[in-house]
Parts: C-alpha cells; sequence; structure tokens
C-alpha cells in the first residue's frame, strides 16, 4: 500500500481526498487533522453531493430572518416574535438502537432550536418502517416511539404532530424525521458566527465522553447488516434531563447579551461546532482539550475533538463574561469551562498536553470538496407507469383494507405516548386534525399551525412529481385549519447517492420541492440530507419529508377533520377528476405500486387552498379534511370515524367506481357546513373560480356512499366498523 493510501486509510478519507487536503494544507496532515477532516468531509457534515442542487430550493420571503445554512430557519411572526424551525433525520442510528437513536434525534435539533436563542415549543416527527407485521419491524417501531416519547416527555417539549408510513422498502433501514419549532423575541435571537477576537470559547452542558465517536462518518455510510454490534459505539446516548437543564441555561446565558455566538454539538463534536464557527465568523480560534470536561479518563484529542457525546454547546462569550457565563451553567448543574478564544485571522489550533495536535484553516475542514455524482433514470421506470389490469374490488372490503393500512390508519396509539398538553399550547389534539395548532399566548390571538408531509411510493413513480405533491398536501393541510403557510424545512431520504438511479430520483425530487415552494411563494429555510438509506433489500423509497408552519390570525377560529353535527351539509371543494394511477387503492388492494401520480396544478391549488383556509377563518365550516391517500371515499370515512357521526354522500362518476371511490388526484378537499353557510362558502368559490360539489349530508351511524348515475349505496358501513379498522395500529407500536 503507497503512503498516500495508507494514510488516508488510517483516518478514513479517499485517497483522492487526501491529496486535496494535502493540497488545501500545502503539507501532509497530522493524524489528528486527518481525522478531523474526515468526519467533516463525510457527506452528513460536508453536504458534498447534495449542496449544489439544494441551491435550487427558494429561500427568500418577506418575512425570512434567517434561512438556510443557520442553525435553524428563523421567519417573523409579529410584534417583535419570530418562529425557528428545522427537520433533521437519525435515520442510521435508529436502525441500530431505536431507543437511543430516536432519542438523541429529538436531542439534537432541540438544541438547533436553542442554538437560535429560541424556546422550543413543539415537536413533528415522521417515521418510516418495514410491514408492521414483521417482528423486526415491530421492534424497531416500538423503540423508535419510546425514544421519542422519553426523552421529548422528559425536555417538556410537546410533539403535537407527525406521520407513520410502512413499506417492504424500508425494511431493516427506518427512517426517523424529527422537526423542532421554537419562538424567540427577535432582538434575542443568537447567531452561530464567531466575532471579536479575544473573546473566550466555553463549552457548557454535560461531560464529553466516548459515546457517538463516528456518527458522522456511520451516517454517511450504509449500514453493514452482517456486523452483530452495528455501530453501536457510534450511536450517542442521550440524558433528557440534561437536556431541560441546558434548555434553561442555555436561554438565560442568552439573555445576558454577553454571548457573542453559539451553536450546538452534534456531528462530528467540538470540530464541527469550532471550525463552523470560526469559518462563518471569518475569525481564528485556539482551543486547549486539556481544559474540557471529561466523564472519561484517557481520551485521546481525537476522540475528544470527534465525541458527539449530546446535551452540550459551545458558546463564545465576551472575555469579562467568561466567569459569569461558566457560572450560571454550573448553577444549573451543568459542566461549564473556558477551553479557547477567538483570535485574529482564520486558522484553527488545537492544543493538548502543551502539544499543538492540529493547525488548519477553519475553511478547510468546513468548506468540503464538492462532488457531483452521475444521474440516470431507473430503466424500468416507464414500465412501472404501466398500470395492471385489475378487477373492481367490493367496495366495503377495499375501504376497510385502506383504513387499516398503517399509512392510511389514527397514529393515535402512536400519539397516545407523547404528552402533547405541556406548555398548555396545543389546540386541538393529535391526529383530530389535518394540521397541528398551537396558541401563542405571547401574542394573542395568533396561532401557529404545523403539518408534515411525504410520500415515498409516489416519489418512487415519479420523484419530481412526488415531491410537488408533498408540498402541496402539507399546504392544503394547513388551510384546513384555517393557516397560510410561513415557510417550510425539509428531510429528504434517498439511498446511496453514487449509484446513478438514487442521485437521479434525489436530483428530480429537489426540482420538485424547488418548482413548487417558488410557485406557492412558501421559502425554504433549512433542512437536511440523510443519504445511505439502504438495507439489505435494496435502497428505501425516495422519501423527501417537508414540515411546513403557518399563521392563524385567531386561534379561536380553525377546523377539525371529523365530522361533529348531524344535519350538515357535505362539500367538496375542488376539482373532481380522479385516476387510479399511483394510488393507494392499487398498492393496499391489488399490491401494486403502478401508474404515474397526477401532477399538481398548483395555480388552482392555491385557489382552492385560498377558498378552505378564507371559509375556516369566517367560521363557516364545522370540518374540514384534505383527500389523499385513499381517495374520496377514505377522506369520507376518516372524518365519519374521527367524529363518530355518519353521513350519506353521493360521489361524483368516474370511469369505474372504484376510481370514483378510491382514485386520487391534488387539490380536493372535503368540508361540512351548516345550511346557512352553504351559500357563503359557493360564493367565495366562484370569485376564485374553484368547484364546490355538494355530496350529501352528515347524520345517523352509518356512512353510506353511492356513485352518482350508478344505482345503490356502492359502501354501506356502520361507523363503528370503520372505526374500529381506522385504529388498527392499536398494540402494534
Amino acid at each position: 500500500m503507497s503512503a498516500v493510501r495508507a494514510m488516508s486509510a488510517a483516518g478514513g478519507l479517499a485517497s483522492a481526498d487526501y491529496r486535496e487536503l494535502c493540497r488545501r494544507l500545502g503539507r501532509p496532515p497530522k493524524v489528528t487533522e486527518l481525522r478531523m477532516a474526515a468526519a467533516m468531509w463525510s457527506e452528513h457534515c460536508g453536504y458534498r453531493r447534495s449542496r449544489h442542487l439544494l441551491r435550487l430550493l427558494p429561500s427568500d420571503g418577506p418575512r425570512v430572518i434567517r434561512g438556510p445554512g443557520d442553525n435553524a430557519g428563523v421567519v417573523d411572526l409579529r410584534d417583535g416574535w419570530a418562529v425557528a424551525f428545522k427537520m433533521e433525520s437519525h435515520n442510521h442510528p435508529s436502525a441500530v438502537d431505536p431507543f437511543h437513536g430516536a432519542a438523541t434525534g429529538v436531542g439534537g435539533i432541540v438544541r438547533d432550536i436553542l442554538a437560535m436563542g429560541a424556546r422550543p415549543v413543539a415537536l413533528v416527527d415522521s417515521l418510516r418502517f418495514g410491514p408492521l407485521d414483521d417482528p423486526a419491524a415491530r421492534r424497531l417501531a416500538r423503540g423508535v416511539v419510546a425514544g421519542i416519547s422519553a426523552y421529548a416527555n422528559c425536555i417538556g417539549v410537546p410533539t403535537v404532530a407527525g406521520e407513520l408510513a410502512t413499506h417492504p422498502r424500508y425494511r431493516g433501514a427506518p427512517l426517523v424525521n424529527v422537526a423542532c419549532v421554537g419562538l424567540a423575541r427577535r432582538e434575542l435571537l443568537a447567531r452561530s458566527a464567531a466575532s471579536e477576537p479575544g473573546s473566550a470559547v466555553v463549552l457548557a452542558g454535560a461531560r464529553t465522553g466516548r459515546d457517538g465517536i463516528g456518527g458522522a462518518a456511520f451516517a454517511s455510510a450504509e449500514l453493514d447488516p452482517s456486523r452483530d454490534d452495528r455501530d453501536r459505539t457510534a450511536v450517542q446516548l442521550g440524558d433528557p434531563l440534561a437536556g431541560k437543564l441546558l434548555i434553561e441555561a442555555t436561554l438565560e446565558a442568552l439573555r445576558t447579551g454577553q454571548v457573542v455566538a453559539v451553536q450546538d454539538l452534534g456531528a462530528a463534536g467540538l470540530t464541527c461546532a469550532a471550525s463552523e464557527m470560526a469559518d462563518r465568523g471569518g475569525v481564528g480560534m485556539e482551543v486547549d482539550l486539556d481544559a474540557v470536561p471529561l466523564r472519561e479518563g484517557g481520551m485521546t484529542p481525537d476522540e475528544i475533538l470527534l465525541s458527539e457525546s449530546q446535551e452540550r454547546m459551545l458558546l463564545v462569550v465576551r472575555p469579562e463574561a467568561a466567569g459569569a457565563i461558566v457560572s450560571l451553567y454550573r448553577r444549573w448543574g451543568l459542566s461549564a469551562a473556558v477551553v479557547g478564544r477567538v483570535t485574529p485571522g482564520s486558522r484553527l489550533r488545537v492544543r493538548a498536553s502543551g502539544v499543538t495536535v492540529a493547525s488548519l484553516p477553519a475553511a478547510v475542514l468546513a468548506r468540503a470538496p464538492a462532488v457531483r455524482p452521475a444521474a440516470r433514470p431507473p430503466a424500468d421506470l416507464r414500465r412501472r407507469w404501466t398500470v395492471p389490469p385489475v378487477p373492481e374490488a367490493d367496495p366495503d372490503r377495499a375501504l376497510l383494507a385502506l383504513l387499516a393500512h398503517p399509512s392510511v390508519a389514527s397514529k393515535e396509539p402512536v400519539f397516545r405516548q407523547y404528552d402533547h398538553t405541556v406548555q398548555i399550547r396545543t389546540v386541538i389534539p393529535p391526529g383530530a386534525a389535518d394540521a397541528a395548532v398551537l396558541r401563542l399566548g405571547e401574542v394573542p390571538p395568533l396561532a401557529l399551525a404545523v403539518a408534515c408531509d411525504g410520500d415515498g411510493r409516489l416519489c418512487d413513480l415519479d420523484p419530481y412529481r412526488g415531491a410537488r405533491r408533498a408540498v402541496a398536501e402539507a399546504a392544503a393541510n394547513l388551510a384546513c385549519v384555517g393557516a397560510e403557510p410561513l415557510g417550510v424545512t425539509d428531510c429528504l431520504n434517498f439511498g446511496d447517492p453514487h449509484t446513478p438511479e438514487v442521485f437521479w430520483a434525489f436530483r428530480q425530487a429537489v426540482a420538485g420541492l424547488a418548482a413548487a415552494c417558488r410557485q406557492l411563494e412558501i421559502p425554504v429555510v433549512g433542512g437536511n440530507v440523510s443519504f445511505y438509506n439502504t438495507s439489505e433489500v435494496g435502497p428505501v423509497l425516495p422519501t423527501p419529508v417537508v414540515t411546513m408552519v403557518g399563521w392563524l390570525p385567531d386561534v379561536r377560529r380553525t377546523c377539525r377533520a371529523g365530522f361533529s353535527r348531524p344535519g350538515d351539509v357535505v362539500a367538496l371543494v375542488g376539482r373532481a377528476h380522479p385516476t387510479l394511477e399511483a394510488s393507494a387503492y392499487l398498492a393496499v388492494v391489488w399490491g401494486a405500486d403502478a401508474g404515474r401520480p397526477a401532477d399538481v396544478d398548483l395555480a388552482a391549488h392555491r385557489r382552492v387552498l385560498a377558498v378552505v383556509r378564507e371559509a375556516v377563518r369566517q367560521g363557516w365550516l364545522h370540518s374540514a379534511h384534505d383527500c389523499s391517500d385513499g381517495g374520496l371515499a377514505v377522506a369520507l370515512a376518516e372524518s365519519a370515524a374521527l367524529g363518530g357521526v355518519g353521513v350519506d354522500a353521493v360521489v361524483p362518476d368516474a370511469d369505474r367506481v372504484d376510481a370514483a371511490l378510491f382514485g386520487e388526484v391534488p387539490s380536493r378537499v372535503v368540508v361540512s357546513l351548516p345550511d346557512n353557510a352553504l351559500r357563503s362558502l359557493t360564493s367565495l368559490a366562484e370569485a376564485w373560480g374553484v368547484p364546490v360539489t355538494v355530496l350529501g349530508r352528515t347524520g345517523g351511524r352509518r356512512v353510506r356512499l353511492a356513485v352518482r348515475g350508478r344505482r345503490g349505496w356502492a359502501v354501506d358501513l356502520p361507523v363503528r366498523r370503520l372505526r374500529a379498522a381506522y385504529r388498527s395500529l392499536e398494540g402494534l407500536v
């Protein structure tokens, strides 16, 4: 083995990257420098294969205060208040250790919000597993849900919304995406760019141990199922009680006005925080590892620099206030120490035992060299767009099967394990409406709404259209509670980017997200890319997930999804030409992931959402529910199951009865309202050029659905039976 190959292999860098590192330094790296670069140049930290495409996402807007590149995005709310939010993944750690992997995913995203100077007020999770009839998938699901609930409940941040879906392609490679939303005063927003040479560098929070070492590299490679330990040492171990103390101590520290910059210690630990903060501020930094509070003896400089021990923050503090800030954290029962100082220039210097173990420009670490992988559509893509001939299924059985599928079924068994009432902001229980609604006592009567959406099955068939549909769906969910979007954060989950078909799907999905957000005028203020989500069954479905945050002018004027009052008119707002292509009906009832998803007409979509949003705000509607997986029949059945009130409805005809009932198309919302509000709704819809179709009326204890022009009830089922199917996740998670 050549000297170059031997050195690069020892540090975890490819030979070409090792040569690039030597070129940037003008010399061979020291061993510690090599290992620091290997962590920072990993895909997880460096976004080497994705960042050129992420620039396509629109990030500007009149309300945007901080966009991509900071710890989290921030948008303006009102009266000096701002909303910070971000979404990240903890997929690999959750596959290895479901409980701790998911728990530390919560802790990490909470610290990102905290690093903006915002108090975390809500969590949202998006979960994907293999089929839950598989004991291994059930074990993963139960561990993940338990980890999220254990950490979130202990730190006092409510989990208010989320989604869960299953598919064989997630077998062995679960997706665990968590978003956090926080509130901050604009004048107290924190920065992550170090400045003011001479300032002290303070490491605060938990002590540093050996857990999580190599986590960044671990998240930037495929899991090896043949290994028994599955890299358990790379999984961080969280302490939620320390996490709660860290929230309160950091917010108090920021209120002193003496903190110049702050960043949490996540992937690549101290190496990442120090190099990124210095590079952002155009300054240098000196770090003394002998001053780092440790919880284990004999740790090497590499281990201290790359440890991903949780509940830690790095702060740049004005020198005269360093002692007071250290004392503040210690008063909260946390460790804290001055571990360095900000210097002129741009060099990051690290010392241990009186010896300089690393000295290099911070930009060398913080700006990883870009890579542009090959992209090629799957050879069988057009074949998958061909829908196989299937007979019409019995509508009653098809509806029950769809309601019982984990991707459609009620997530109440999951939400029940989360404390959604802590902080007393949650207006509607999780799952009762299309989006979560949070009361804002700081700026009454305003409220926040949060929705989370993504459909890997659609994106596998057409990643461009599937990504557009995810944005459209999230916006529709916000409209159903009366909210207008403020911004988007995303989590892009894909397989190995070296595979041309995988990277093609990624490129198409980013383009789809960009097109939808641009046309709907919703800025993307941050997010996360997670590659290498692959198992023995192959890459996961391409799964871009979006979390969208919106605002309501009056928390008293919002809407649930369930039918609540007998005698209401039930109407469909939006177009009525569904297709069975790429539908959940084909996938669940006939086992066929086939067809090209219907694209969303975003101009028409905006008009539909404007009508629904205004109708909610005017108080005309008693319920509003977006029509998505399973089509109109599932939307009506869900509303009946959620509210406990039946419905008699006649749905518009289509080529086939099953297409009329279960066909799918974007931009349709099912609403219920009293007779005296119908004229107001139809007048508003006419002004916007949006069709409104009266379907029927609520009442009774059965769901009876007919197809216009066809004889008899196509569906006739008691609400209790529909509700039982809808609660099929009970006991599984």
